[in-house]
């Protein structure tokens, strides 16, 4: 059986009010280079990813095109479109442009996502069809209660965090998520209420793929290397990452 065609979505839509400062922080410099950049570096130079398809924030188009895509020759680029007011509908907004065959959602602001972690994604995929990259938590973890009080400590060694890229079989994710923004005669009356009321109860798309299809997510090893830029203290230990050269400038 031959490779099969892989789409890569790439989100650059979010606001990065954490971070604290006017621009959006996939747009930040590091090693004088947008966050962006780099994720959009790696699914170029990857043999497994045959076009992205970056989802940008509402009037950035532009400058994405200009500044980041032809700028540095990311020349896979097949669409570059507007997302939405969550972070779901702009997955949706990617998917509409997502050929068929294997699709990676990758956000944008994860710049050192590398040729392991896609190549570990698509045997993921090509195994179980639904997958997600992931580490075992470092760290123990206690469930609370709305007063942080302490009700459960999971077993630390059951205890994975969860990092895109996030890979599916095309047809999969587009049913899952069309349930979720469309299909309301397949959710429960829990789901549809926080629908109605503007709060999709999801964070992520493995989630969506477990809620709206009950369909289990298989995780497959990440990097502790891979993290998400969200405050000012990532952009110093992405610096760091830089320098030490685990991502080439």
């Amino acid at each position: 059986m031959g490779k099969v065609y892989c789409s890569a979505i790439v989100l650059a839509a979010g606001s990065g009010k954490r971070m604290g400062t006017s621009v959006h922080k996939q747009y930040l410099l590091i090693g004088g280079k947008p966050v962006l950049y780099y994720s959009l570096k790696a699914f170029e130079d990857s043999e497994l990813i045959d076009e992205i398809i970056l989802v940008t924030g509402k009037g950035e188009e532009q400058y994405c095109r200009d500044d980041i895509v032809e700028r540095y020759g990311i020349s896979k680029v097949s669409a570059i479109v507007s997302g939405g007011a969550e972070r779901y509908h702009s997955v949706w907004c990617g998917l509409q442009k997502a050929k068929d065959g294997y699709v990676y959602i990758h956000d944008g602001a994860r710049p050192f996502v590398n040729e392991e972690i896609i190549r570990r994604g698509y045997d993921c995929v090509s195994a179980e069809q639904a997958c997600a990259a992931g580490m075992p938590s470092k760290d123990t973890v206690k469930i609370v209660d709305e007063k942080c009080f302490v009700q459960e400590t999971p077993d630390r060694s059951s205890v994975w965090t969860v990092q895109t890229p996030q890979v599916f079989e095309a047809g999969l994710v587009k049913r899952a998520y069309a349930v979720l923004l469309g299909g309301e005669e397949h959710q429960g009356k829990d789901t549809r209420e926080k629908r109605s009321a503007g709060a999709v109860p999801v964070t992520d798309d493995a989630m969506v793929v477990e809620q709206m299809l009950g369909r289990p997510v298989r995780l497959f090893p990440g990097s502790y290397e891979n993290i998400k830029i969200t405050t000012p203290e990532d952009m110093e230990i992405a610096e760091v990452f830089l320098k030490r050269g685990e991502k080439g400038l």
